[in-house]
């Protein structure tokens, strides 16, 4: 039984790991900025897999006092920390970087890399304190050096994690800690939507490409936690969209129409 840290699991991908990783026998820590959401998915996952197996806290990915306090809770409750995931971020709405607002390039930065800087660092130290873990760093659009037009900032932090990953495997050398990839594709989620004028053309063109390439979360959390399960090697990537099953549906996007978004108003 492994117990899993998820940062940003009240919702979306994070609470869709959160719920997988509890089907297969695991313990989780909940985290959010909201304690009433952290409270009501605690809550709601204690009723069905047991109190037992079932935390959560507040976190600031932000701040080191609040993610120290986040690795605290978790060794409080269940002893170690096995799997710590980086899931936490945020997306702001695209734009040419010149128009975009000072406060928002300041809080992107801030939550995808300063707060990715910061809980590496601090589950780095705990796991090499305890001899050993698994630390997950969550990839997205820049990752792998894709750019966009809107995308400047948002990119720019996820372009970073790679160099952060590569930069950790020389770090923890020689190390039982373990410092990893987890790459989720185009998750239809509302960080991904949110960004989106969805009465603009931009949005017509991008939607028809998500249709081909997007998933729901229901679909790749189950991926991706038995994925996470069965490493146990540092440098690991665990890619639910590879370069073969982009191409795949590209060729097969005329004979399997989808609407990933029928369920968002005005989508």
């Amino acid at each position: 039984m492994k117990n899993v840290v998820i940062t940003g699991s009240t919702r979306g991908i994070g609470h869709g790991l959160s719920l997988e990783f509890l089907k297969r026998d695991c313990r989780v820590i909940i985290t959010g900025r909201s304690q009433s959401q952290v409270d009501t998915q605690v809550a709601t996952l204690a009723t069905q897999f047991g109190e037992e197996r079932i935390a959560g806290t507040v976190c600031e990915v932000t701040s080191l006092h609040s993610l120290q306090a986040l690795w605290d809770v978790a060794t409080g409750h269940f002893g170690r920390v096995d799997v710590w995931i980086n899931n936490a971020g945020i997306s702001i709405k695209r734009a040419p970087l010149w128009e975009q607002a000072e406060t928002d390039i300041e809080a992107i930065v801030q939550t995808n890399l300063t707060g990715m800087l910061l809980a590496n660092k601090v589950a780095l130290a705990g796991m090499r304190k305890q001899d050993g873990g698994q630390i997950w760093n969550m990839e997205g659009f820049g990752s792998g050096g894709q750019t966009a037009p809107g995308m400047a900032a948002y990119g720019c932090t996820k372009s970073a994690v790679t160099y952060l990953i590569k930069a950790l495997q020389k770090e923890i050398k020689g190390s039982n800690v373990q410092v990893c990839t987890l790459s989720p594709g185009m998750v239809v989620t509302d960080l991904l939507v949110g960004d989106y004028d969805l009465e603009s053309e931009e949005w017509q063109k991008s939607k028809k490409i998500l249709n081909i390439l997007g998933d729901t979360v229901e679909t790749v959390t189950p991926f991706l936690a038995d994925g996470i399960l069965s490493t146990n090697k540092s440098g690991a990537r665990v890619v639910w969209l590879t370069s073969f099953k982009a191409f795949k549906r590209f060729l097969t996007a005329g004979f399997n129409k989808r609407d990933l978004f029928a369920h968002i108003p005005g989508a």
